[in-house]
């Protein structure tokens, strides 16, 4: 065990933590981040709208989640564009960068016109989480342009011109090149980016939807979680898979056809991560209640309200990561759970989430039944919660009388 946590401590996690630290994935995880508040208030909306299965004068609340999680990938395409020329010190670019993304985004989102030519149409879901790939693929398209004629000027530094009139200038070659790469794909050649993204990102997103592809990726967020790498580091990933799948489950359940997308956030962070990613909430418990040693149990009571809010980093950080005592029972229950979880909703013992909610501060089991409205579900909450107690329990009493021996 120690010549295998020395491997880990020395080749994995420090390339694991290379390729967390590159710019373009930093950059990419950001601009994610900053449209969360967005998605909140979508999450919010899904909340607001429970009245209305029950009260037919509720009012319809959704154009609000329309026009912020409905807007994702427009969002998207502005930010991470803006945030790479930021990194770069570009600062006259900023702006210019994240509005040229916005306008090269809409060109490939597949607008119609009327007859006359003066009336435009989108498909909503494509300026949505459906089209977050495509958001990132033209924000780094143009900040690559962007990069390139960040230092550019047509004029000399002694210049009498006004600076605001040479950016205007030293902007408009960039613009021209990275709008009449639009013009040429779409109009000229008629090339689908949408329909290119989805065909090189649909293997990987098929493959989440599976028993294994599930349980692997959770598994690994378990994994590199156990050696202090956040799973946020694979945000560039998942985030745009999740919002696109919950996106997608709502489109099939208002048609009313079959929802079929598992791997959603509303589904991980609602059901197998009880108190946060790992099913950390009865280690917590143990803890609390059960711990003998006085370490222990002074974690328990320092961790215990932020477990209830599904906030697991004191835990994990004070006493987990590094840990061959507890990174184990971590890695089996981010084995064992998600297919107790995957399993149980292939089967159709409980309904697909299909609404968003992105808010998983939300204690349990009140964001299981948001998500989830079936006493199947909150079956299924007390299996997991159960399987992820008894995993962590021998390891948890070793550790624990190891700890009484130290102290002592």
């Amino acid at each position: 065990m120690n010549k295998f946590m020395d491997a880990l401590n020395k080749g994995f996690a420090p390339r694991a933590q290379k390729i967390a630290n590159n710019q373009w994935i930093l950059t990419i995880k950001n601009s994610i981040l900053q449209v969360l508040p967005f998605i909140f208030v979508g999450s919010l909306i899904t909340l607001l709208d429970i009245p209305a299965n029950f009260f037919k004068w509720w009012p319809d609340l959704s154009p609000i989640s329309n026009f912020t999680f409905g807007l994702t990938s427009i969002f998207v395409a502005f930010l991470f564009p803006f945030n790479v020329m930021e990194q770069k010190k570009l600062n006259k670019q900023k702006i210019i960068a994240g509005l040229s993304s916005v306008a090269l985004f809409l060109m490939f989102a597949n607008p119609t016109w009327d007859k006359t030519g003066s009336i435009i149409s989108y498909q909503f879901s494509e300026l949505g989480a459906g089209g977050m790939f495509v958001a990132l693929v033209v924000g780094g398209f143009v900040a690559i342009i962007m990069g390139f004629f960040g230092k550019f000027s047509f004029f000399n530094e002694d210049t009498a011109l006004p600076d605001f009139v040479i950016a205007w200038f030293d902007s408009m070659l960039p613009i021209i090149l990275v709008v009449g790469t639009g013009w040429i794909l779409t109009y000229l050649v008629h090339f689908d980016l949408y329909q290119l993204v989805v065909a090189v990102f649909s293997p990987l997103a098929n493959s989440l939807d599976t028993w294994w592809g599930f349980t692997l990726f959770l598994f690994f967020d378990c994994f590199i979680y156990s050696m202090g790498i956040s799973g946020w580091v694979l945000a560039a990933i998942d985030q745009p898979i999740m919002f696109a799948g919950i996106a997608n489950n709502a489109q099939q359940f208002a048609h009313g056809q079959a929802i079929t997308h598992i791997f959603t956030s509303e589904l991980i962070y609602s059901f197998p991560w009880i108190g946060g990613v790992g099913c950390t909430m009865p280690l917590v418990l143990m803890m609390l209640f059960w711990s003998k040693s006085k370490r222990l149990k002074a974690l328990g009571k320092a961790c215990v309200v932020p477990s209830i809010f599904n906030i697991n980093e004191p835990l994990v950080f004070g006493t987990i990561v590094w840990n061959p005592y507890l990174m184990l029972p971590l890695w089996i229950n981010g084995i064992v759970l998600p297919l107790i979880t995957v399993f149980w909703f292939k089967f159709g013992l409980s309904p697909i989430p299909h609404s968003l909610m992105q808010m998983w501060y939300i204690p349990f089991p009140f964001v299981t039944w948001i998500v989830s409205p079936a006493v199947s579900a909150l079956i299924l909450l007390a299996i997991l919660f159960c399987v992820g107690g008894l995993i962590y329990y021998p390891f948890f009493k070793i550790y624990d009388s190891n700890l009484i021996k130290e102290e002592n």
